[in-house]
């Protein structure tokens, strides 16, 4: 199955995002029978595009950041993931159209989906949420900035983050774990893959640890995460690692590594560990925002 999902090296974002978008078109369809969905736009400068699902009597929101390497995703190829976290989690769930690379470097991704969790914790009344219960997260590059805002709210002290689901996050500009040194030709990402994620990202500028969140040295007083990491991935060593820091700094955190699974391999909804992870996520979700 991995032999069969076309490699994206970044070379051409346009031709990649629209490969990208006709894979997510191709995905089976979720059930939006129980879950509200408007597409709103959130004041900011520029202002940022959001999807929002409600499902019935939510009490929570996530606001949810979607992966594509910072360069592709958008709100209608997240709709599938996202109508399905809304529906399992019982949660309401924000997902983002952050600005993307290389037409928009650092720190415009953040600077969005930063003003979306300011606005979400504004506007609690208005969407029907506690807004002591509003969790960050995202995949991959998306999980990347949901850290990176976890750490930009404890430092500005912004709105109050309830909880943070990092699913197979970017984190680390250096790429100098054993898993980015080793994992070279892996399916979904490989090591030249994620150095023109960054390059993209940053440019010339050097990494802070708001783009690269591994870099920030005090981890203490940030929110209670999950974790989760694929066996066949370079990112996976990083993300163990912020886990244990996390830990280290009095974070709870729940750290998943899937065995025989790569970055991306979620998407494959028919393999029984994508279903695992898929019901691990929501059931984290749901324990943290609604029960």
């Amino acid at each position: 199955m991995a032999r069969l999902i076309p490699r994206t090296d970044l070379t051409d974002p346009v031709a990649d995002r629209k490969r990208h978008a006709e894979r997510a078109a191709a995905s089976p369809a979720p059930d939006t029978a129980d879950v509200e969905i408007e597409d709103r736009t959130v004041p900011a400068t520029p202002d940022v595009a959001v999807r929002i699902y409600r499902p019935h009597q939510a009490q929570g929101a996530i606001v949810w950041l979607h992966g594509g390497g910072l360069v592709m995703g958008d709100l209608d190829t997240e709709h599938p993931f996202a109508a399905r976290i809304a529906g399992g989690s019982g949660a309401v769930v924000i997902t983002v159209d952050y600005r993307r690379t290389p037409e928009h470097r650092f720190p415009a991704a953040l600077d969005d989906a930063y003003a979306v969790l300011t606005w979400t914790a504004e506007h609690a009344a208005e969407l029907g949420i506690d807004p002591r219960r509003i969790a960050v997260a995202g995949h991959s590059a998306g999980a990347g900035l949901a850290a990176a805002v976890a750490l930009r709210a404890r430092d500005q002290q912004g709105p109050p983050i309830h909880f943070q689901l990092l699913n197979q996050p970017g984190l680390d500009d250096r790429q100098q774990t054993w898993s980015q040194r080793h994992f070279t030709d892996t399916p979904g990402h490989d090591r030249d893959t994620i150095s023109a994620v960054w390059r993209y990202y940053l440019g010339s500028a050097p990494a802070t640890p708001y783009a690269a969140p591994a870099r920030a040295a005090d981890l203490s007083g940030l929110p209670p995460a999950y974790i989760a990491t694929a066996e066949f991935d370079p990112l996976r060593d990083e993300a163990i690692d912020y886990a244990l820091r996390l830990l280290q700094a009095g974070v709870s955190v729940e750290l998943h590594q899937w065995p025989g699974t790569f970055h991306g391999s979620l998407a494959i909804l028919s393999a029984e560990v994508s279903q695992r992870q898929l019901a691990a996520l929501i059931s984290a979700l749901r324990r943290a925002l609604v029960e």
